[in-house]
């Protein structure tokens, strides 16, 4: 029982070193994880270990998403300084964009927006 403990306890410090404060990341997917292990008949190491690593497959999609709207802001701003990180804030912030989406959630200027279904 020492042995899992020292474990979990290895892993929840490595991967918090390697975490950044982006949506998804080892540490936190790795303890809902670890708590759903251990509800579905005590595989808590095996739970966090799935955890993690979803963790980390969101946050490089996170990262990706980041930089093709840094791309589409250098393609608007010539010339622009930051890194990929700050341009797509930017780019969030001018188009009404939120992260993790890559369209506007506001209709377009000009566009009347869509009418309800009609009922029958």
């Amino acid at each position: 029982m020492r042995k899992i403990a020292l474990l979990g306890a290895v892993a929840a410090i490595t991967c918090a070193t390697a975490a950044h404060a982006e949506p998804g990341g080892c540490l936190k997917y790795g303890a809902v994880g670890a708590v759903g292990g251990h509800v579905a008949n005590h595989h808590t190491v095996l739970g966090a270990a799935a955890g993690c690593v979803t963790g980390m497959y969101k946050r490089h999609e996170y990262r990706k998403e980041a930089k093709a709207k840094a791309a589409l802001y250098d393609q608007e701003h010539p010339g622009a300084k930051g890194n990929y990180e700050a341009k797509a804030t930017a780019y969030d912030v001018e188009h009404s964009t939120t992260p993790g989406k890559m369209t506007s959630d506001t209709p377009a200027a000009g566009t009347a927006p869509a009418a309800p279904p009609a009922a029958q």
